[in-house]
């Protein structure tokens, strides 16, 4: 079977209309660790390869500052204080940044950075010059829709059952995901799924991908002390369980490319929707 590079990039390509105006946006969702952002790299290579004007975005992009959260967690609920749930990110500057991008000019890209929990000072956001052909835009979560509010009662992990009893902070996350954010995936031309073999690897995944960035970083000789370990990934990943496994179950008879992936990240099929 072809590559996930290879087969997306034949799709987009097929898909992009001849009379276009602005960038052809193509959100790319699959849970933490199935290889979405180095899938985007690679896949903006090759456009870029192909003569398209290519540009790459991360929903981990646009996450709060710290002290953001801290107030989400002091007016909201506590666990707000953790990055990475819908309600957790700038969504106004990201669809500020997609709209940018179609006009003539100039663009700065925000960027954060993990090591530190906060984002990239502006002074160092890489720009580009616009307008471009294609914005790729990857994250966990996008294209997800809320769930129904009745299926918010019951907790489906350890997290939510001893730290959100109440459910406060869950059903403020499916009222941001209700919100704002379907507002910005509807400005997407294009959504593609990777989709795990199932919830149970991705604490493996997510911990694989601590280990690689524990290592670049080490490497630079900075700072790993923000940096996870299995314990803090397992409940880390509890963050995301009822998002992820509502993707599963849900997403795959909408999105455009329905990716497969088995337990190594490999393709085993592809379903192309029309």
């Amino acid at each position: 079977m072809k590559t996930t590079v290879e087969i997306l990039s034949e799709d987009i390509v097929d898909r992009l209309p001849p009379d276009r105006h602005g960038p052809f946006v193509v959100g790319i969702c699959g849970a933490q660790g199935s290889g979405k952002t180095w899938t985007t790299r690679l896949l903006a290579e090759r456009m870029e390869h192909l003569g398209l004007r290519t540009v790459t975005l991360s929903l981990d992009d646009l996450y709060l500052t710290r002290a953001d959260r801290q107030l989400l967690a002091r007016n909201v609920h506590p666990l707000f204080a953790v990055r990475g749930v819908p309600g957790t990110h700038d969504i106004a500057a990201g669809i500020r940044i997609i709209d940018a991008l179609g006009e003539a000019g100039c663009v700065a890209l925000p960027a954060f950075d993990k090591a530190k929990d906060e984002p990239v000072a502006q002074s160092d956001w890489r720009k580009v010059d616009t307008p471009v052909d294609i914005v790729l835009f990857e994250g966990w979560c996008v294209g997800a829709r809320p769930q129904h509010a009745s299926l918010l009662a019951a907790p489906v992990n350890a997290l939510e059952r001893d730290e959100d009893p109440d459910a406060i902070w869950r059903n403020h996350v499916n009222a941001c995901l209700a919100g704002q954010y379907q507002a910005f995936f509807a400005k997407f031309d294009m959504l593609v799924l990777l989709q795990a073999p199932g919830f149970d690897v991705v604490a493996e995944w997510r911990l694989e991908q601590e280990e690689t960035l524990r290592r670049a970083l080490t490497s630079e000789g900075r700072d790993v002390s923000g940096l996870m370990d299995r314990r803090a990934v397992e409940r880390f990943v509890m963050f995301y369980e009822r998002i992820t496994r509502h993707i599963l179950e849900e997403m795959p008879t909408r999105p455009d490319l329905v990716v497969a992936l088995d337990a190594l990240r490999q393709p085993i099929s592809v379903k192309v929707n029309r």
